[in-house]
């Protein structure tokens, strides 16, 4: 038998690249969206409610006079009138388009030539089919061209496409969402069935405050969480503690969360740290697991190795086998940052994003039109990944100076979030921290030095108020204000597991 030759490789830098020439005919079948209009007017409110659950809009049909027609069918349906091709006829007649799409008679030849409506679902799955096409070599077109401008780094490019391509499916999927509602009853049901046989289990993620948990009830599922506060008065170790405990599945005296089947449970949790670099998170959270002030390890001071060596080694076993994972890239996009956590997300199973903080990231689209602008949209970004992750997502905030400059107790409000409102409008919670002792001398409490105040000054399911906690600052650590007195601890609280270090 002769020989089969091997085709020679490539030799084209767009062959190499993998390129294909694109087709000169957008993607489109006529003929289905010549039946599907003769079904509607055969059978307008079948056919019409099926298109409706199947997502067609006008922008499906590529033929323009098809797409005059089906607006029109469209606006009759939405009034309640009667869909035929008489009253088609009149309503484009009352727009001045009857003319344009060749009068009376291509309504007539659009039922003439549909015998049946029985396969308007058929033709509509054509139609979309070929929509569906076209959105996506419009969208590869866009790429194609940000590909090209170098003003983008690659990995915006990569984030903005892989969004665009999310968005396409994202709307095709929007029309059939929504949850039929005996379901959703049936569901809600079995939720609160639960709650009743479980009383008081939480329903989102334990943050290992009990006093916050009674309040929030939790981090729930695709909520956007802010925890605002003024510079130096502990967010970043106040989120860094959360995280720790869910990570751990403990709480921070280091109780264990019980599941209903008596098992401790770890939680995936993602970090963006934009401000400090991940060694220096590690750093605070295995010396507060420890018990012990890295500054005075550092200087060498107060400390003895034999003492608080084996006390670091054991929180760093337990610290290594936690499910964390921490992005401390500075100055990122926030496009960047949903396509970092996008593939995270896929790759592990992450329950928690916690971001340090929202003023420092960027959003290159918009930072030609002001800071107050590109938070607002960063906000907004941030909300739908957690919507589109299904995770609670906690985010760090900063605040204005408004509440330092107008007296009395200094208590922040909401409109003190630095550069949006859009933040307030976004957030599902939003979370007040505030410490007394750093505040003016006429703040009431001034004198406690332990005293930090998370104030829940906003909760979208659930109540809002003041939670009293203490804030260690040498070990960074914060904890329930009724743990720190040992005679108030109620007797049947369950030891931690291993026993906590101090």
């Amino acid at each position: 038998m002769p020989r089969k030759r091997t085709p020679n490789p490539p030799t084209n830098p767009a062959e190499l690249a993998g390129e294909a020439p694109l087709r000169r005919t957008l993607p489109q079948d006529i003929e289905a969206e010549r039946g599907l209009l003769g079904a509607i007017l055969l059978d307008a409110q079948r056919v019409m409610d099926l298109c409706v659950t199947k997502g067609v809009v006008a922008e499906a049909f590529v033929e323009p006079v098809h797409r005059s027609i089906y607006v029109a069918v469209e606006r009759l349906a939405s009034k309640g009138l009667p869909v035929d091709g008489i009253t088609v006829a009149n309503f484009l007649s009352g727009t001045g388009e009857l003319d344009a799409i060749g009068g009376m008679r291509t309504l007539t030849m659009l039922t003439d030539r549909t015998p049946t409506s029985a396969h308007a679902g058929y033709y509509a799955d054509l139609v979309m089919e070929a929509y569906l096409r076209r959105c996506i070599l419009g969208t590869v077109r866009k790429i194609e061209e940000e590909v090209y401008d170098t003003s983008q780094s690659a990995d915006y490019v990569l984030g903005s496409a892989e969004q665009a391509i999310l968005g396409i499916g994202e709307g095709r999927n929007k029309a059939g969402s929504t949850m039929e509602w005996k379901t959703s009853v049936s569901e809600t049901l079995a939720t609160l069935t639960r709650q009743l046989d479980t009383p008081g289990e939480l329903s989102g993620l334990p943050t290992g405050f009990k006093a916050l948990d009674e309040q929030l009830r939790g981090l729930q599922k695709g909520a956007m969480i802010v925890l605002a506060a003024r510079p130096s008065m502990g967010k970043t170790s106040l989120a860094m503690n959360i995280a720790e405990c869910v990570a751990r599945g403990r709480d921070i005296m280091g109780r264990p969360f019980r599941t209903p089947d008596g098992k401790v449970r770890k939680h995936g949790v993602l970090v963006f740290s934009l401000e400090m670099p991940q060694i220096q998170l590690t750093t605070r959270m295995l010396c507060g697991m420890a018990g012990v002030s890295a500054r005075e390890v550092e200087r060498g001071r107060f400390v003895k190795k034999s003492v608080v060596l084996p006390l670091l080694q054991s929180a760093a076993r337990e610290l290594a086998d936690t499910p964390i994972r921490c992005d401390d890239q500075g100055g990122l996009d926030v496009m960047e940052l949903r396509a970092r956590a996008r593939h995270i997300h896929k790759k592990f199973d992450v329950e928690l994003i916690v971001i340090d903080y929202l003023q420092l990231l960027t959003y290159r689209e918009f930072a030609q039109q002001g800071q107050q602008v590109m938070v607002a949209k960063i906000s907004g970004e941030i909300k739908a990944m957690a919507k589109e992750l299904n995770v609670p997502v906690l985010v760090l905030s900063q605040l204005s100076r408004n509440s330092e400059q107008r007296g009395g107790d200094e208590k922040p409000k909401n409109s003190d979030l630095r550069d949006s409102g859009a933040i307030e409008q976004d957030a599902d919670v939003i979370m007040m921290l505030r410490r007394p002792s750093f505040m003016s001398s006429r703040v009431p409490e001034h004198d406690d030095r332990l005293l930090a105040i998370v104030d829940v000054s906003k909760n979208r399911n659930g109540a809002t108020g003041e939670v009293r906690l203490n804030f260690d600052g040498a070990i960074t650590r914060f904890k329930d204000r009724i743990e720190t007195n040992p005679e108030m601890i109620s007797g049947d609280m369950e030891p931690a597991d291993p026993p906590p270090v101090a």
